[in-house]
């Protein structure tokens, strides 16, 4: 059964439900994504997804991947980031992260997993193939996070652009979020942290048709609160979501706690 929320609001444009507990915020917005990709493929009889990776999504996917009636041999699978030169098989990849949490555990594989290939020696040209893979699925269902600093994906404040031309880049990754990467256990240190990145931009991320933004977790209560009370800035480039009326935030207890503490 879908948990109920202990509170919800909408901030601008944006329906925010809060929750109980980091369980309760996957379990919801696994229900809420399985409905859509459910509608999607009995209209379309095909559905395109972009998932993120991260500690903070385990306990979406956990649910995702075990909610009943889901065609996935019908879904495609993109991710959004992954670390420049890194080893696929490295623990902190980002396909591999997916691999592992969540496409090994489907009943029946996806249509297709396009890993991002940060492997490619030619990393602008690895953009522009996975900015045309794209382009050829547009999306249905964009299921993201938000960073410590406010990201969304890799799209760091120094680097982030509301308005970028292109669906996929090469980034410097802000230390913040290198920092994060060492404190959720992926890397032992900051120096073992690649430096650079290839991404969705933000404008690729919102174009999916629905966004659900999955933010447990207490260590991103700031970046919460700078999302939705803070100016709508690059500097906090979650604050887009304030302006994207087919995005919803789900937060639980503690990720709320400086925005909505009676919540």
């Amino acid at each position: 059964m879908k948990p109920k929320p202990t509170m919800t609001t909408t901030i601008e444009m944006l329906p925010v439900s809060v929750f109980e507990s980091n369980q309760a915020v996957g379990q919801a917005a696994a229900a809420d994504a399985a409905i859509f990709l459910q509608e999607t493929l009995q209209a379309r009889g095909q559905a395109s997804i972009i998932l993120a990776t991260g500690n903070s999504q385990l306990t979406f996917l956990e649910a995702l991947r075990a909610m009943p009636g889901l065609d996935w041999s019908k879904v495609t699978v993109f991710h959004m980031d992954e670390y420049l030169g890194i080893d696929p098989n490295h623990p902190a990849s980002f396909p591999r992260f997916l691999q592992v949490h969540f496409l090994n555990h489907l009943q029946a594989p996806v249509r297709a997993f396009f890993p991002v290939p940060g492997q490619n020696p030619d990393p602008e040209q690895a953009c522009a193939e996975y900015e045309a893979l794209l382009r050829s699925h547009p999306a249905d269902l964009c299921a993201l996070g938000i960073g410590e600093n406010g990201h969304l994906a890799f799209n760091d404040p120094p680097y982030a652009n509301f308005q970028d031309p292109v669906w996929m880049k090469v980034v410097k990754l802000d230390d913040a979020s290198r920092r994060q990467q060492v404190g959720e256990g992926h890397f032992p240190d900051i120096q073992s942290v690649p430096t650079h990145a290839l991404t969705l931009t933000i404008p690729a991320l919102l174009a999916a048709r629905k966004v659900l933004a999955i933010v447990p977790e207490g260590r991103k209560a700031q970046a919460v609160k700078r999302s939705l009370n803070g100016p709508i800035s690059e500097d906090c480039p979650a604050s887009i979501l304030r302006q994207t009326a087919h995005a919803h935030l789900y937060l639980d207890s503690e990720s709320a706690a400086q925005t909505f503490p009676e919540a």
